[in-house]
């Protein structure tokens, strides 16, 4: 399930969970690449919050595969009345995080909910990969009223997950109980959300 399920290179092999060291200087603040598909909705609303509840502990960013024009108009009015900053969002490639100057990743969290067996590629050998699954809202067919409500329950699911993570004590977690945490977060029932889109 898209990184959530890719083997770590950098991985620590054969060494006993004790003798692990944590991942990060406690200090350091931890890049968080968010993707999705187009880079429009549930990553740039992952950026955002991140950035502004992070309280610059985690500094976030956000990419995708096949990156829209522009993010989503209703998702940017979202955010700025639950009072986000979105002047600088906009829908990016991936590719901008690959290679020599790329801006640095700590941690990469795949928010797509069906990513079409596209594999994510190798943001750096200490990158941390996990999957959060979420609808995507470009597959929702309600009309305006249910849309609202829809991308409401988007933002409060993606912000109650934004949250645990600021709570997490990364800089004291080794590598495996990093990943097994960020894991849990991603794995909470999504109900009405998941069926908002099924139906």
């Amino acid at each position: 399930d898209v990184c959530g399920q890719l083997m770590e290179i950098s991985e620590v092999l054969g060494a006993a969970p004790a003798r692990l060291k944590p991942l990060y200087v406690v200090d350091v603040p931890r890049h968080v690449l968010f993707l999705c598909t187009a880079n429009s909705a549930r990553s740039i609303m992952a950026e955002v919050m991140l950035n502004d509840l992070g309280a610059g502990r985690f500094v976030a960013h956000s990419a995708g595969s096949n990156p829209a024009p522009k993010p989503v108009t209703d998702v940017v009015h979202l955010l700025n009345r639950m009072g986000h900053n979105t002047s600088v969002s906009r829908s990016k490639s991936w590719q901008e995080f690959l290679g020599a100057g790329a801006p640095r990743v700590d941690i990469v969290i795949a928010l797509c909910d069906v990513f079409q067996g596209q594999a994510c590629p190798e943001f750096g050998k200490g990158a941390l990969h996990v999957a959060w699954p979420l609808p995507d809202p470009h597959l929702f067919s309600g009309d305006a009223e249910e849309r609202v409500a829809f991308l409401n329950e988007l933002y409060s699911s993606l912000r109650r997950r934004i949250e645990m993570l600021v709570a997490l004590p990364v800089g004291t977690l080794d590598r495996r109980a990093l990943r097994a945490r960020l894991q849990r977060i991603g794995s909470g029932r999504l109900g009405a959300l998941q069926h908002a889109v099924a139906s």
